[in-house]
């Protein structure tokens, strides 16, 4: 059966069709600048990328297109061939302990958790009401990033924090890149042969999250109550004294949204470096001798560090760590010096190894806690969730 995979920004739409349970996937692309007069639609097929520049002021036109493009490039032959469509949704707060099949509740319900997800939650709405009304009538399910982080307890989730804004308000750590922690961690624990064990993923994109994971389960992880928290990103500031907002709100006479708008934009790589968001852009800058671009380095992994120290502790010990999307995967220095910085923990990096690409161990055969690279594949796990749940 073909099930397409869907993920819906404020300004993009990215999507695949994969044939299941093969997971074999027929056409990728996305949508990029929605909203504007050369928005970009670019379709993946065959070993051929084709793309395309259009007027498209909405995401219900996107999807018009994104669908007139799986007929144009015979990625179907008719509609009837899709058998479901899989969203991702990044907030499901405290309601969607699992995925769920999309129904009007379902999307009231996520609505009124926009405000635990200002940025996400709205956009990936849109796409939904979008699919539903180009392809009303096959099974619709919404993936939660925070579902996969649904079996923290409460030592791990809850903040020591007035426990009234728990209570009254759902303010607490939920967690992300659930769909990705899920993935790598169940190929991981594949690969160790292992049912019980212990594995920390570190998921270094853009945006970057480490989860521990503890028999098939997240027992915790990096981010929190929004995306945010957690260790620097490409732009986020990851955590930082509370007491730093009224600071600077109060210096640069800003609000204190707009202190948090630049720990979310304006952090980060980009904010110590001075220069870049772009991992490729910081090592490079390290390579030629920029003092900032070395530290924007270095900071985040000595945070990834922390994480993995503490995570290391709160399991009791660990069996692997996996490295995964588009840093994790592609940048052999991140990997190299958090792996360097782990040697206390009994792991050896194999030099050869780390500095290829693709699914593969990177500690040496002796090491005692073993290192992968494992590419991530969310919309495989959005497929496979649509897919139980159609049936």
């Amino acid at each position: 059966m073909k099930i397409l995979a869907v993920n819906a920004g404020s300004s993009s739409l990215k999507f695949q069709l994969l044939v299941m349970p093969e997971e074999k996937e027929i056409v990728s692309g996305q949508v990029e600048r929605i909203g504007w007069d050369d928005a970009i639609i670019t379709f993946k097929l065959n070993g051929e990328k084709i793309k395309e520049t259009f007027q498209i002021l909405n995401h219900k036109y996107a999807v018009e297109l994104v669908i007139q493009g799986l007929l144009k490039h015979k990625a179907i032959e008719s509609l009837e061939e899709i058998k479901g469509v899989g969203h991702r949704v990044v907030q499901g707060g405290e309601i969607f302990k699992t995925s769920v099949i999309i129904t009007d509740e379902v999307v009231e319900q996520i609505r009124s958790l926009n405000d635990l997800a200002p940025l996400h939650n709205p956009a990936n709405i849109t796409g939904i009401e979008a699919f539903r009304k180009a392809l009303p009538n096959i099974p619709q399910v919404a993936v939660f990033d925070t579902t996969f982080h649904q079996t923290m307890t409460e030592d791990a989730y809850l903040y020591a924090a007035p426990y009234e804004w728990y209570e009254k308000y759902h303010v607490r750590k939920y967690g992300f890149h659930g769909t990705s922690h899920q993935f790598v961690s169940e190929r991981c624990a594949e690969i160790l042969g292992k049912k019980e064990h212990k594995i920390i993923v570190a998921h270094l994109g853009n945006g970057a999250s480490i989860c521990a994971v503890k028999n098939g389960k997240s027992v915790d992880t990096s981010m929190g109550l929004t995306p945010l928290e957690g260790i620097p990103m490409g732009t986020r500031s990851g955590n930082i004294d509370p007491a730093v907002l009224m600071l600077i709100a109060g210096k640069e006479d800003k609000t204190i949204g707009e202190v948090i708008d630049d720990l979310n934009k304006k952090s980060g790589y980009l904010g110590v470096s001075g220069f870049s968001n772009d991992s490729r852009d910081i090592i490079d800058g390290m390579n030629r001798g920029d003092y900032r671009a070395t530290l924007a380095h270095k900071i985040q992994v000595k945070r990834i560090l922390d994480y993995i120290g503490s995570y290391y502790v709160y399991m009791g010990g660990l069996d692997a760590i996996c490295f995964t999307a588009g840093i994790g995967e592609n940048a052999p220095e991140i990997r190299r010096d958090v792996i360097k910085g782990m040697e206390v923990l009994g792991v050896k990096l194999d030099e050869v190894e780390n500095e290829k690409r693709g699914e593969r161990m990177i500690s040496t055969k002796d090491s005692k806690v073993k290192a992968f690279i494992i590419p991530t594949n969310e919309e495989v796990m959005l497929a496979r969730e649509t897919v139980r749940l159609s049936k």
